[in-house]
């Protein structure tokens, strides 16, 4: 497994590309404005081949890249959890996407010989999910080093909020952790020193 982080200065988001080095397969994950000379770069740098694109949620700062891929490679999977799809919301229209295959909590998308897990994650909006594979977790706007996801916003909700990073807490192992935002961290140390993750689990400060 490979992951490659590409930064969008534009909508200060994290984008990821993740990839089975044994078959070449690669999946772009959250690209929030137009990549597509970087990740086509990336992968043919490495050999790799862009089968899919994973949304973690239907924001336009996640999925504001999604047309110029599709119109690079027309026949590129989308994949998108139910409770944000054919969404018109100026902030989440995800109406427009095309290709959509819709995931739900517990389903396995193959990429190459790797199995990404689907864990349905709302709180900063309905069909927000996060992807775990071997052992990186791509969390999203739900869980950020030290923080987490708002849920003012339309689909919000600070008690499936609580809910969602309670799961994540409990998930067996020193997870890395991907977030949609900001910097990178471990399950083990947000754990420890998210107030959010701490209140969510009972443990307090």
């Amino acid at each position: 497994m490979d992951i490659k982080h590409i930064y969008i200065p534009s909508v200060y988001t994290n984008c990821f590309l993740l990839a089975d080095e044994s078959s070449g397969a690669a999946a772009v994950i959250d690209p929030g404005d137009d990549v597509t000379d970087s990740v086509l770069r990336l992968c043919t740098d490495n050999g790799w081949q862009l089968r899919c694109v994973f949304l973690t949620h239907g924001h336009f700062d996640h999925i504001g890249g999604v047309s110029a891929l599709q119109r690079a490679l027309p026949d590129l999977p989308v994949y998108l959890h139910p409770g944000d799809a054919n969404c018109s919301l100026p902030m989440q229209n995800t109406a427009g996407l095309h290709n959509v295959k819709l995931w739900r909590d517990g389903d396995v998308v193959p990429l190459g010989a790797l199995q990404v897990e689907v864990l349905s994650t709302p709180g900063h909006t309905k069909g927000s999910v996060c992807l775990r594979c071997q052992d990186a977790l791509f969390t999203g706007d739900t869980l950020f080093a030290g923080e987490c996801g708002r849920t003012d916003l339309h689909g919000g909700s600070y008690e499936e909020m609580m809910a969602s990073l309670k799961r994540l807490a409990e998930l067996e192992g020193d997870l890395r952790v991907f977030p949609g935002h900001e910097g990178f961290s471990t399950l083990e140390q947000e754990r420890r020193g998210n107030y959010y993750m701490r209140q969510a689990t009972g443990a307090g400060l």
